[in-house]
């Protein structure tokens, strides 16, 4: 069975003329990095928002169909049990951050705090959560003191701690520098390796071939490719739908349409480099 399951999903906002998201279908299983693609104004937030709860609980509106969490219809589950199961990371890291802690310590702590974690567990977890993420060096910092990717590695933190099943993340790079993108993806990187079920929403496509399993493109709310990321992200349909694909895929596409044996379109790099090799090898030969 799939961890969550989601079934003929549609929403309205309370100031929308029609619906955001239109009669969705698919199914994200455990463990699994699945990344969520589309062009702005796709409904890709919004889908977010849905997943973890806030619509139409926060957001309010209008929603049809089911959203099944690990054999739950999430309707049935409060915003405090969805807190439990499910993490989310916003765009901006200045959402996350409390405002109220003096600490980057006391701010990954204070989830924890408020649901009533014993006093000595909270400090256990949060100094586990510090060396897992190879973050110590900031725990006595002033939060709002620190860089954009720091801030956001201390968001993911905080959610981490919490240790939910899944984790939700929108957007996480939209507004910082490659050197915070690296220092956030690593942190992804890490959260992958723990068995953790991510639903990324991201831009940088390149970023997105590297470390997803899965992939969902939407379009004007609509689900138009569902599929493994080297299928999605290899297919020049993606372009239709005003989304990019990995520059290795472009490469091997142009090539591929000059003549050139090229027998995988790559999304990678390793990948990109393999099929070059081949290509040099039977040029070689010919």
């Amino acid at each position: 069975m799939a961890l969550i399951e989601v079934k003929n999903l549609s929403y309205k906002y309370p100031t929308s003329k029609g619906d955001v998201l239109k009669n969705l279908n698919f199914s994200i299983e455990k463990g699994e990095f699945c990344s969520i693609i589309g062009c702005n104004g796709s409904g890709k937030t919004t889908l977010c928002s849905a997943l973890r709860g806030f619509v139409p609980n926060f957001y309010k509106g209008e929603l049809n169909g089911e959203i099944i969490l690990d054999g739950q219809d999430m309707s049935e589950l409060s915003m405090g049990e969805l807190a439990m199961k499910i993490g989310y990371v916003f765009q901006n890291p200045f959402i996350q951050i409390s405002g109220i802690k003096g600490t980057v310590f006391e701010e990954v702590a204070y989830g924890l705090e408020n649901l009533g974690v014993d006093p000595e567990e909270i400090k256990a977890r949060v100094e586990k959560m510090f060396e897992f993420l190879q973050i110590e060096y900031l725990k006595d910092k002033d939060p709002f003191a620190l860089s954009g990717g720091q801030k956001q590695r201390v968001a993911l933190a905080s959610i981490l701690v919490m240790e939910p099943d899944v984790l939700v993340i929108d957007e996480p790079t939209s507004q910082l520098d490659p050197i915070g993108t690296e220092e956030v993806f690593q942190t992804i990187k890490l959260m992958k390796e723990m068995g953790k079920t991510i639903i990324l929403v991201e831009h940088k496509i390149e970023l997105v071939a590297e470390y997803s399993d899965h992939i969902i493109l939407l379009d004007d709310g609509e689900i138009v490719m569902d599929g493994p990321a080297k299928e999605v992200l290899s297919s020049e349909n993606v372009l239709e739908h005003n989304t990019a694909i990995p520059q290795f895929a472009q490469l091997c596409l142009a090539l591929k349409n000059s003549g050139l044996p090229v027998d995988d379109v790559a999304i990678t790099e390793d990948e990109c480099i393999n099929v070059m090799e081949k290509i040099l090898t039977k040029e070689a030969v010919l």
